[in-house]
């Protein structure tokens, strides 16, 4: 038999802040509800986690994650956490607004990667092997990046990329024998930009094994 496709406003694992300061949606994604679509689910109300599988779709704020199965849990706290693994031979799929200031053009950033985490407490994405991060300003593209592990965090506006894999128990990753690579628009000059409003664009950081990569 089929199964139907599960659609789920996912407000056991909200929480609802006594005081929340004035924000832009996209800084307050971590606050809303996760609206999840998948063709199975699998609920654990005590440990509080669920499992999600068959063409997934997770949309939080402006968050959108989509994969082959997704993992949901929330800690004591009330924070959210999110692995997506995409299908065999596939990238997973991660999509978010950025702040921008008024006036100022929309930006977007999306990527692409096996393995997804999207950590609440940090408001921070990772994208795992075969990483890809891309930014959209005025719906054109600004920055591609790739390596094999991305960490994009939304509060700071920092990427970091490594070019090697990480793995399990914080052991040292393995060399993929690539480099990271990056194409980075020019940034509009201090001037152009409203008075006390920095120009837009995200910092970018590399991680100490990018000193020295290995040639393929």
């Amino acid at each position: 038999m089929k199964r139907l496709p599960t659609l789920l406003s996912f407000l056991p694992l909200t929480f609802a802040a006594a005081m929340v300061l004035p924000a832009h949606a996209e800084r307050a994604d971590r606050d809303q509800p996760m609206h999840i679509e998948s063709d199975a689910l699998r609920h654990d109300e005590l440990q509080q986690t669920s499992v999600f599988t068959g063409n997934v779709v997770m949309t939080k704020g402006s968050i959108v994650l989509r994969g082959a199965q997704l993992d949901v849990r929330q800690d004591p706290q009330g924070y959210q956490y999110g692995v997506v693994t995409a299908a065999s031979g596939k990238r997973a799929f991660f999509r978010q607004k950025r702040d921008t200031a008024p006036g100022a053009p929309e930006e977007f950033v999306e990527g692409e990667a096996e393995v997804i985490e999207y950590d609440g407490r940090k408001d921070d994405v990772r994208l795992i092997r075969r990483a890809q991060l891309r930014r959209y300003t005025g719906g054109k593209l600004s920055d591609d990046i790739t390596g094999q592990q991305i960490t994009y965090n939304n509060l700071t506006d920092v990427f970091t990329v490594d070019s090697q894999t990480p793995q399990a128990g914080n052991k040292p990753g393995s060399s993929s024998g690539g480099r990271v690579r990056a194409v980075l628009a020019p940034k509009a000059p201090p001037s152009a930009s409203p008075a006390g409003t920095p120009a837009a664009g995200a910092r970018l950081q590399a991680t100490p094994q990018l000193t020295a990569p290995q040639e393929p």
